[in-house]
């Protein structure tokens, strides 16, 4: 078995913290070897150990000393640590020098732990990524869709799969009957009516044969409670904010 990658956990959000910690309690690939709720006291442990970590999991708003700080001491002392920087907001000074701060990503909280369990075991396949525009979307929509039970050789795929490949590559409010169903429905010489209903039974299906986890952790808060099941517009744009999400698509 290869040996897992080791992480800490930079944050002096203490219920983030935690959930990071509990997520990963169990996992033989990756572990969590400490964790600091402030950037001194992480700083001296990498010092300390720099050849026991392979990962930190960085927030940018620490006491003491902020992340950006952290990062260029890092840097300074030559230390060779990847980093995976989380924050509520965006950072240009810390993303245009991502590569030279040796951060393989920067996650937009709130994150799922999905997500960052993703990013971790990709950080460590692939020398450097740049994550802020130029990832496969194509590719993760089609994991998730999979994950959510939604076959390939579907047309109901097809359709919904466009919708959101639509949608993350937007800033724009769509709406669904308006926007998107007549645009897909001329890509796929349909109608947006037919479109609508094939996207509303790829949900049915969906429900009866995805990842219940996955499925709890997506629309969980967004499925009404008269309902067992979201409306399309909910399951297309909660898909495409977790890809968003998940490929961290900060444009600059």
């Amino acid at each position: 078995m290869n040996k897992p990658i080791k992480i800490i956990i930079i944050d002096d959000n203490t219920v983030a913290v935690e959930s990071i910690r509990k997520h990963f309690a169990y996992s033989e690939e990756i572990k969590v070897v400490a964790t600091f709720n402030n950037g001194e006291e992480a700083l001296q442990y990498l010092i300390n150990h720099p050849c026991e970590i392979d990962l930190a999991v960085l927030e940018l708003l620490l006491p003491r000393l902020d992340g950006v700080s952290l990062l260029d001491e890092i840097k300074n002392r030559n230390l060779k640590i990847k980093s995976i920087v989380t924050s509520s907001y965006k950072d240009n000074h810390v993303i245009t020098n991502s590569e030279n701060y040796n951060v393989y990503c920067y996650l937009l909280k709130p994150y799922s732990m999905l997500s960052l369990e993703k990013r971790i075991k990709d950080a460590m396949i692939r020398k450097y990524d740049n994550p802020f525009g130029g990832n496969n979307i194509d590719l993760d929509i089609s994991r998730l869709l999979h994950n959510l039970g939604i076959p390939s050789h579907l047309k109901e795929y097809k359709y919904i799969r466009e919708c959101v490949l639509i949608s993350c590559k937007t800033n724009k409010c769509l709406h669904v009957t308006k926007d998107l169903y007549p645009e897909v429905s001329v890509t796929y010489s349909s109608t947006p009516s037919r479109v609508e209903r094939a996207i509303r039974h790829a949900i049915e299906i969906s429900w009866s044969r995805g990842d219940i986890k996955l499925m709890d952790e997506l629309f969980g808060f967004s499925v009404s409670v008269e309902r067992s099941k979201p409306t399309n517009s909910e399951f297309i744009s909660t898909i495409a904010e977790r890809i968003k999400l998940d490929l961290s698509l900060i444009h600059i």
